[in-house]
């Protein structure tokens, strides 16, 4: 599986995690960073690495390989529509898949399908239960200006501007053919989550 000369990896690294209490990007998860985990998997991918941080201090903190980019909120404090404005705003390649940094079992196969789909389209988003998932998705830069728009009169759910876009919805039924478990969605909030990803890493998943 070779990367796309087009294709950026933003990886969102602003949380607080309040919920676990620490620092869950640098948690480790079967011997590597959580963060670590994200990024080997999406570099498989793509052709750059860029991680969104809250805050310039935050860098020092995070274990990053030094071919990775990093990019400070130029909306801080605007949520998960403003660190993926910054992380497209700043990645190279045309294209962004943007996740967060505590996905750690994303599908390289699902994310390269979801490549494959993005002809015509400014997004590709999968959809579970009904609902768009943005923050697994491929955005195009054309994205940005209507982004900008919602960020600057405060309006912050992600998917707002989809309306003013060409997406496609990748539906649930597609999308199980290469994750039937949604492992891919699967993020850590509490230790319970922690607790669960040691034990799928474990597998090898």
């Amino acid at each position: 599986m070779g990367t796309d000369i087009d294709v950026s990896g933003v990886v969102l690294a602003g949380g607080l995690s309040r919920r676990l209490g620490r620092d869950k990007a640098v948690e480790p998860v079967d011997g590597v960073p959580l963060i670590g985990r994200v990024i080997s998997r999406l570099s498989e991918v793509s052709q750059q690495t860029v991680v969104v941080v809250n805050e310039p201090g935050r860098v020092a903190a995070l274990p990053l390989p030094t071919s990775a980019k990093t990019a400070v909120d130029i909306y801080p404090g605007k949520g998960s529509l403003g660190g993926i404005f910054t992380g497209l705003s700043a990645a190279d390649g045309e294209w962004a898949f943007v996740v967060s940094c505590d996905m750690p079992f994303l599908n390289t196969a699902l994310l390269s399908h979801m490549l494959s789909l993005r002809e015509g389209f400014d997004v590709v988003v999968p959809v579970i239960d009904g609902r768009p998932e943005p923050t697994h998705a491929l955005y195009n830069k054309a994205c940005l200006p209507h982004m900008q728009r919602r960020l600057e009169a405060d309006e912050l759910k992600i998917i707002g501007f989809f309306e003013e876009v060409k997406v496609f919805y990748l539906a649930e039924e597609e999308l199980d053919r290469f994750d039937p478990e949604h492992l891919s969605f699967f993020n850590v909030n509490t230790q319970e989550d922690l607790d669960r990803a040691q034990a799928l890493a474990a597998q090898g998943r």
